[in-house]
């Protein structure tokens, strides 16, 4: 299957006063044309971190080592590109929802104009007759009702659903090979969430997108995704088919979010003790171990390798092929 983006080994390294810090650490990630694959966890995990490095909008100082390519016209090597390059790329091969749209518009231009910018951005020579029909186009695409219309109003005289539809129509202006989505639906009612989850599903399938989806509900990812990666403390650990992943999670960090997950079964939720480590003082085996029931004495000892699970599916964790090892129950997810 053509692949959209491969990341190896990708990591960035962040300077702090207590030294250099590393939110992303290690990952590797593969995301075919047409799938959807979500990326989930905690917040402070590195999952919005991530997204800046794969966008070119990493704070000032920051470095970047590992591989991340995007295919386009022809192959990219992200990591490797000069800022200048980064707006060649930036919202023409690859593109980004933010979580909320109402700080991502410009509240001093219309919804018209600034779609117009991101396509005027990478097509110059446009006539204006042409430019207004994209405009109209990126609307339809992203499911705007009366796009003649919205395309004079501000982004306050919208609705949340609106706006995010408006920021979706930006995105896809460009015609990208690879789309964001950072949390898009955590500020909307569960109504316009289905709406624009059922939207995002038809664009990445009619369009051949690679859709990459950044959200810490495992509900909204059961419903998305065709794989799903699980990240802590900067590293993958775990990663496979959805619902694989979602009914035999292999890594107790995963089990953990599962059991603290709201489903549909009357039962007390159960959270993980404790919270994320900070960056700069990790332990130095699993990242997991001080928060973890299951821990053993080699996961002080060093950083678990990712082990097979199964046939596509692997996990960061000593337990995985340990036949004392049992799997916990079957958790249904709410739909």
């Amino acid at each position: 299957m053509e692949n959209s983006l491969e990341i190896r080994a990708l990591s960035v390294e962040l300077p702090t006063a207590q030294g250099w810090v590393r939110p992303v650490n290690e990952v590797s990630l593969r995301i075919d044309a047409g799938e959807c694959v979500g990326l989930v966890g905690e917040s402070g995990s590195g999952k919005t971190m991530l997204s800046l490095a794969l966008m070119g909008l990493l704070p000032t100082g920051a470095r970047v080592s590992g591989r991340a390519s995007l295919q386009s016209a022809s192959q990219k090597e992200l990591t490797q590109l000069s800022e200048p390059e980064w707006r060649a790329v930036r919202g023409k091969d690859i593109a980004m929802i933010f979580q909320e749209p109402m700080t991502s518009l410009n509240p001093v231009m219309r919804i018209g104009e600034q779609i117009e910018e991101a396509i005027r951005a990478h097509e110059t020579g446009l006539k204006r007759e042409e430019l207004r029909s994209r405009v109209l186009m990126a609307l339809r695409q992203a499911a705007m009702n009366e796009p003649e219309r919205r395309v004079e109003q501000y982004p306050h005289q919208l609705s949340g659903g609106l706006r995010q539809r408006a920021m979706i129509a930006m995105a896809l202006a460009g015609r990208p090979r690879l789309l964001i989505a950072d949390e898009p639906t955590t500020a909307l009612d569960v109504t316009v969430q289905k709406e624009i989850l059922q939207l995002l599903q038809k664009l990445r399938l009619e369009l051949r997108l690679g859709l990459l989806f950044i959200t810490h509900d495992l509900g909204v990812v059961a419903q998305v995704a065709d794989r799903v990666a699980v990240l802590y403390a900067g590293r993958i650990v775990e990663e496979g088919p959805v619902k694989e992943v979602l009914l035999q999670p292999a890594h107790p960090y995963t089990q953990g979010l599962l059991a603290a997950s709201p489903r549909l079964e009357r039962g007390k939720l159960k959270p993980i003790p404790g919270s994320v480590p900070q960056l700069a003082a990790l332990p130095p085996g699993c990242s997991f171990e001080p928060r973890c029931d299951l821990r053993r004495s080699e996961c002080t000892a060093a950083v678990p390798e990712l082990r097979v699970a199964s046939n596509e599916h692997s996990a960061r964790c000593v337990l995985v092929g340990d036949t004392e090892f049992t799997q916990p129950k079957k958790i249904t997810q709410r739909r």
